[in-house]
């Protein structure tokens, strides 16, 4: 399979609302339970590039097979060169590197919008495939929150990794 990671489009919000939907009703690499609509996942999108950020896609045989995006950490001005990575892919694409080649293009491009830190919030300390794609990218493990979420009837842990960008905190933007 020949795969272009590409900029993501609001014409490909479709097909990556598929891709979320079967993670937040079968997996628990989110906590969100109820999946978004296609005008939520385009606001998400547009949030994101809106701020010059990027937002990737997979695409396979004219197929979107994943997609990823650094979205803001959190939203005062203090955070605003701390970024949090976000990738699911198509259970297809699973397992064959293309998690680490997103996860490397969208360092790449966050450490280009000027971005110091990126942060993952990984859902499930059980989530070994999540948890190898950072560590190969240069992650550390920082902590994790323990019996934070509550998903398909159990408590679930929320793991925490960081890389610095560029300089990271090294010296000022």
């Amino acid at each position: 399979m020949d795969t272009v990671i590409r900029p993501g489009a609001l014409a490909d919000m479709g097909a990556i609302g598929s891709i979320y939907r079967r993670h937040v009703l079968e997996g628990l690499a989110t906590f969100e339970e109820v999946p978004p609509d296609v005008d939520e996942m385009a606001r998400r999108f547009t949030n994101v590039t809106g701020r010059g950020l990027p937002w990737l896609v997979a695409e396979a045989d004219g197929q979107i097979v994943g997609y990823a995006y650094a979205g803001p950490f959190r939203d005062r001005s203090a955070y605003r060169f701390t970024v949090e990575d976000s990738i699911y892919l198509d259970a297809a694409a699973q397992g064959q590197g293309l998690g680490t080649r997103m996860l490397e293009q969208l360092i790449a491009r966050s450490e280009a919008a000027g971005a110091r830190q990126m942060l993952a919030v990984i859902g499930d300390s059980a989530n070994a495939g999540s948890i190898g794609v950072h560590r190969r990218c240069g992650f550390e493990h920082v902590g994790i929150f323990r019996d934070v979420g509550l998903k398909f009837g159990r408590w679930v842990d929320t793991v925490m990794m960081q890389r610095p960008l560029g300089e990271g905190g090294r010296t000022l933007p």
